[in-house]
């Protein structure tokens, strides 16, 4: 490749559906951008819950995306198709991706590049896209959650969880959540949460009813699924709104549809990944005008649990598996360079 890149790149690649063991360090051609896509030269890159469902089969890249697994990353770009706008080599940036974030160049789509909020560094700044943009989207675009309204996440401790905690508390809501342990409850009230429940110790519905004297929360954001759906309904408020991101629990449900039509419910939900890169684009434009003056305010921040270089990424997916972390896990593949 010409302007002093190299032609060929470390990359981390699905070697075929299965467990951590599936991925496997491999070397490949540096892509080339093309129009409005820009090549980042990657810092760090975030791993996420969907990078494990698609190395075990079950979410597939979609048409045109790379087959290397990766969602985010942080960077500065090295190189740039045509109509890029105001972006530049050297500028540092993060990128929301369909795939391609588990190497150390990858090709990004110019809309989707936002600068490196004020005072974060790259390696924070790689584990904001994917988190940030699925938060912003679903629980304030799509559940329209208004300051003094009350706001249940479930898995708190989570990468999604810990930006959903404070972003809703810096936009003046109630913030309850759900985690399995003393210390990721401890985690999540540090963060904002009024109340975290330990959902291996109290049954979170009761405790929803308790502290709002029986009204309920307004919106839900939940990653969990299964019987969880059903259990939601019956604590929601008057025209509550729920969002399903995740299933961890399932996909298949039952409720009784007669309690929805009562109290007015919304149930909702939505995936990001293959979205048309305008409707992205407008999402990046809001989170870019709504959430960065806030991340640049230190109101919001990524809490990262672990790094793992880049030839580590079978480590990152064990405690990404293993569920113990709090907050985000990330490859800082420059550092493995």
């Amino acid at each position: 490749m010409s302007d002093g890149l190299p032609e060929t790149m470390h990359c981390v690649e699905i070697a075929g559906k299965g467990g951590p063991d599936m991925l496997r360090l491999a070397t490949r051609p540096v892509p080339h951008p093309g129009p409005r896509e820009v090549l980042i030269a990657v810092d760090t890159a975030g791993v996420n819950r969907p990078d494990v469902l698609q190395r075990e089969g079950r979410y597939p890249a979609p048409p045109g995306a790379s087959d290397l697994p990766g969602l985010e990353v942080s960077g500065v770009i090295a190189a740039l198709g045509p109509d890029c706008g105001t972006l530049a080599v050297g500028m540092p940036v993060c990128a929301l991706l369909s795939g391609g974030g588990y190497a150390e160049y990858v090709v990004a789509e110019a809309p989707l590049c936002l600068p490196v909020p004020r005072g974060l560094s790259l390696t924070q700044a790689g584990a904001l896209p994917e988190t940030v943009f699925t938060v912003w989207h679903n629980v304030f675009e799509r559940a329209q959650l208004a300051p003094g309204e009350s706001f249940l996440v479930h898995g708190g401790s989570s990468g999604i969880g810990t930006i959903a905690i404070q972003m809703a508390k810096a936009r003046g809501a109630r913030v309850f959540t759900t985690a399995g342990s003393k210390t990721k409850c401890d985690a999540c009230v540090a963060l904002g949460a009024d109340r975290a429940i330990n959902y291996r110790e109290e049954t979170y519905e009761d405790v929803i009813r308790a502290t709002t004297e029986g009204r309920g929360v307004d919106v839900i954001l939940d990653m969990v699924g299964g019987d969880y759906v059903a259990r939601d309904i019956g604590i929601m408020a008057d025209d509550g709104r729920r969002v399903s991101i995740a299933f961890l629990n399932g996909s298949r449900v039952s409720f009784d549809m007669m309690r929805v039509m009562l109290k007015r419910l919304v149930l909702t939900g939505s995936t990001l990944r293959a979205r048309p890169v305008a409707v992205k684009a407008a999402i990046a434009a809001a989170v870019r005008e709504h959430v960065w003056p806030l991340l640049e305010s230190g109101r919001v921040y990524p809490p990262i649990h672990a790094e793992f270089p880049l030839d580590q990424a079978v480590a990152a997916h064990r405690l990404m598996e293993d569920s113990s972390h709090i907050g985000k896990i990330v490859l800082a593949v420059k550092k493995s360079a």
